[in-house]
């Protein structure tokens, strides 16, 4: 009898299914807490890829008012010291950016640039006037919500002026490419200018620029020891009251 020959069967485990998580679409805006406050991590320049200049400038905008709704809903003082110090931080880098390197260039490629440059420049030193008096003062001072909302009514007022004409212009003028160019100079600029008002400093390069060299890692130095918005404990509102 002869005996049946072993067979010998493979098996093949089959192929694990992979689930994966489709890649979610790029967001056009930041991230509210992808900021360099110190002990944040550091923001990118990935946005400036598909950001144009104007849309750069209206994201900081909504971040400062976002500031400034938290400051004045707030009845936290230790909240509202935090959030005095990123409004300072974010305007004062964001005003100095504008300046050294997007007003030059409404200079240039504007038909009336240099006048709405000259204007923006004024309105400018106005706020960082009021700005200066403000990050003097501390939550429980008198003067320190009535000074926020004067500093913030010009600011507001600017802020319409320049999103709905200035930018307007600027981009009608601009190509897409010198447009995303433009916005990737002011996000670095705004790495290496000052970070506090300086209200006597000169307000247009190249003199500009070397005095916010100069004063920038003072500024740096100091938040250091200053306290900013811990980002992971709140849940962001996009600049409308909580």
């Amino acid at each position: 009898m002869f005996r049946q020959p072993i067979r010998f069967v493979r098996f093949v485990r089959p192929a694990a299914r992979v689930y994966c998580r489709p890649e979610p679409s790029r967001i056009v805006r930041r991230a509210y807490g992808e900021h360099h406050f110190p002990g944040n991590r550091a923001e990118g320049l990935e946005h400036s890829q598909i950001f144009k200049i104007s849309q750069a400038i209206q994201q900081d905008h909504d971040e400062i008012q976002d500031y400034y709704n938290r400051i004045v809903n707030s009845k936290d003082p230790d909240q509202q010291r935090r959030f005095q110090n990123a409004f300072v931080w974010e305007l004062a880098r964001h005003s100095i950016a504008k300046e050294i390197v997007v007003y030059p260039v409404l200079e240039q490629a504007v038909g009336d640039g240099k006048q709405r440059a000259d204007r923006d420049r004024a309105e400018h030193q106005r706020i960082k006037e009021q700005l200066y008096e403000f990050q003097k003062l501390k939550p429980g001072d008198e003067k320190f919500l009535p000074t926020l909302e004067a500093l913030f009514r010009n600011l507001k007022h600017h802020i319409e002026q320049e999103e709905g004409e200035d930018l307007v212009k600027l981009e009608d003028s601009l190509g897409l490419t010198q447009s995303k160019e433009l916005c990737q100079k002011f996000e670095k600029m705004k790495w290496f200018t000052p970070t506090r008002s300086h209200p006597n400093a000169p307000n247009k390069p190249p003199f500009e620029t070397v005095v916010g060299l100069m004063t920038a890692p003072i500024d740096k130095v100091k938040d250091l020891f200053t306290k900013f918005p811990d980002y992971e404990a709140i849940k962001p509102y996009g600049g409308k009251s909580p």
